[in-house]
C-alpha cells in the first residue's frame, strides 16, 4: 500500500521543508512555500517499465562518433545544436507565448520523415495539431500524435511505438500519479523531467521539451530543469515582428554564441539563410545618425545596423537609452567621446537602437555606435556601403577585435566598400586580398576626421 507524507515546497526555487516556513531559506522568497501531498510507491507497485541496467566501463572502451548526430532539415536549427541532435540528449525550447515553440517542435517533428518521431501535446488535441501540419505543408506518415498529459501513460506508449525522436509539448503540462499535487508545480515539473532524463539516457532516444517562461522572461519552475536538460534555447522575438531568433542558453555539445534567425509566415518558421539583409535598412535615402557594425555571434559574421538620435534635452535631464545594447556601456562611450574628442553631449538626449529587435553584446560594435552618435549630432550621414568594426578603450584609442578577416569579408560580399577598423588589427594580415578599402585608426579623434571633417569645414 502505498505511504503519503506531506512536505512543503518553495513554488520559486523549489526547495523543501518539513514544515512551513515565511521566507524561503534558499532564495530568499516570502509566502512561497506550499504544502504538497508525495505519495510513495511500494517496489510492487513499481512502473512496469524496466530498462536496461548500465554496467561501468573503461573511458577507452566507450566510442563516441561525431557523425551520430541526427539532421533535423532545419539547417538553422542544426548550426545552433552544433551540427545537429545528439541521440540521447534532452533539449529544451522556452519562449513567450506564440512565439513559435510548439511549430519549430512540430516541424522537426514532420521534417524528419525517415525516422519515427512521436509528439505528444497537453495543449492541443490531435485535431488541432493536424489543422497545423496542414498549414505548415509536410507530409510525414512516420509521425505519431498523442494527447496524453499522464506521465505514466506517456512511457507506455513510449515501449509500445519505439520512437526515434520524442517531443513534449508541453512539461509544465504533465503530471506523475506518484505525487499529488496539480501539474505545473515545482515538484511535479522535477519528477517528470528527472524520468523522461532517464528515459533519454538509457534509451538513446532525443527528447525536446517545450517550457513556458515567467512574466520575468525566465524558464518556469525549478532551476534543476535547466541543469539537467543538455541544451536551452531561447526563442525571442517580438509580435508585431514577424522575424524570430532563437539563441542557445546552454549547450554540452556546441557553443553557447549561436543565434538562428526565423520568419514567422503563414506555412510555419521559414529560415533566413542572409540574416544581415533583414538587419540592413534596405534604403535609397541617406540619412544622418545610421551606420553599420560588422559582428560575429558565434561562428556567423553579421552586419547589423547601428541607429542613434541626440537631440537637446527638453526637460533638464539628459536621457540615456538604449535598444539591444548595453546601457552602461553607452554611457561610457558618451563619456569617452565628451573627454577624449571634446564633444558636450552631456546636456544632449542619446538614444540608440539595433534595427532587427535584437540584442549584441560584441564590444566590436563601439566604433559603430560612436559614428552613429557623432553623425546624428552633427546631422552628417555616413558615407553608404561604410561600416564598422572596433572596440573603443577608455583612453579614446581604438581597440583591436577578434576574427578581423571574417567581418572583413562578410562586408566585402554583402558589398561594402570601406570598413573602419583598428590600427593595431593589422599586423600580419594581407588586406590586399581584399577589394573592399580597409581604413586603420588609432584614436577616436581620427575617426571624426576621417568620416566629418571636410564635410565640416
Amino acid at each position: 500500500m502505498a505511504k503519503s507524507k506531506s512536505v512543503f515546497v518553495c513554488q520559486n526555487c523549489g526547495a523543501e521543508s518539513s514544515k512551513w516556513i515565511g521566507k524561503c531559506y534558499s532564495c530568499g522568497e516570502w509566502n512561497s512555500y506550499v504544502e504538497q501531498v508525495v505519495a510513495k510507491e511500494s517496489k510492487s507497485s513499481s512502473l512496469a517499465i524496466e530498462y536496461e541496467k548500465q554496467q561501468p566501463l573503461r573511458i577507452s572502451e566507450i566510442t563516441a562518433k561525431s557523425n551520430d548526430r541526427i539532421l533535423t532539415n532545419i539547417h538553422e536549427l542544426d548550426r545552433i545544436l552544433g551540427g545537429g541532435v545528439v541521440p540521447g540528449s534532452m533539449i529544451l525550447i522556452g519562449g513567450e507565448p506564440g512565439i513559435g515553440k510548439s511549430t519549430l517542435a512540430l516541424q522537426v517533428a514532420l521534417k524528419l520523415n525517415h525516422l519515427k518521431t512521436l509528439y505528444i501535446s497537453g495543449e492541443e488535441s490531435p485535431q488541432q495539431i493536424k489543422m497545423r501540419a496542414e498549414r505548415i505543408k509536410i507530409k510525414n506518415d512516420n509521425c505519431y500524435i498523442l494527447g496524453e498529459t499522464l506521465l505514466e501513460n506517456i512511457l507506455v506508449h513510449t515501449q509500445n511505438i519505439k520512437p526515434d525522436i520524442l517531443i513534449i509539448d508541453s512539461i509544465q503540462t504533465l503530471y506523475s500519479d506518484k505525487l499529488e499535487s496539480s501539474a505545473g508545480t515545482v515538484s511535479q515539473i522535477r519528477e517528470t523531467a528527472a524520468t523522461l532524463l532517464k528515459y533519454a539516457k538509457t534509451t538513446n532516444t532525443p527528447v525536446f521539451l517545450i517550457g513556458h517562461i515567467t512574466k520575468d522572461g525566465t524558464l518556469a519552475g525549478p532551476k534543476v530543469l535547466e541543469h539537467v536538460v543538455d541544451t536551452v534555447l531561447q526563442f525571442e522575438g517580438d509580435h508585431n515582428n514577424m522575424y524570430r531568433i532563437l539563441r542557445t542558453t546552454k549547450n554540452r555539445f556546441g557553443s553557447t554564441f549561436e543565434l538562428g534567425i526565423f520568419e514567422m509566415n503563414n506555412e510555419g518558421l521559414r529560415e533566413v539563410v542572409n540574416p544581415s539583409e533583414i538587419l540592413i535598412t534596405q534604403t535609397d535615402e541617406v540619412l544622418s545618425g545610421t551606420s553599420i557594425a560588422s559582428t560575429i555571434n558565434g561562428a556567423r559574421p553579421l552586419l547589423i545596423e547601428i541607429q542613434a538620435l541626440v537631440s537637446s534635452a527638453a526637460y533638464g535631464t539628459p536621457q540615456r537609452s538604449s535598444t539591444g545594447f548595453d546601457n552602461r556601456r553607452l554611457g561610457m562611450l558618451l563619456a569617452v567621446l565628451e573627454k577624449r574628442a571634446g564633444f558636450r553631449l552631456s546636456q544632449k538626449d542619446v538614444f540608440i537602437n539595433v534595427a532587427g529587435g535584437i540584442k549584441v553584446d560584441d564590444p566590436a560594435i563601439d566604433l559603430a555606435v560612436i559614428a552613429s552618435v557623432l553623425s546624428s549630432n552633427l546631422d552628417i550621414p555616413i558615407e553608404k556601403n561604410t561600416c564598422f568594426a572596433a572596440e573603443v578603450g577608455l583612453t579614446g584609442e581604438i581597440r583591436p577585435v577578434n576574427r578581423i578577416e571574417q567581418r572583413i569579408s562578410e562586408a566585402e560580399k554583402l558589398g561594402f566598400n570601406q570598413i573602419y577598423i583598428s590600427r593595431y588589427n593589422s599586423k600580419g594580415l594581407d588586406f590586399k586580398k581584399y577589394k573592399i578599402d580597409v581604413v586603420k585608426v588609432g584614436k577616436v579623434d581620427e575617426l571624426f576626421r576621417s568620416l566629418f571633417k571636410k564635410k565640416v569645414e
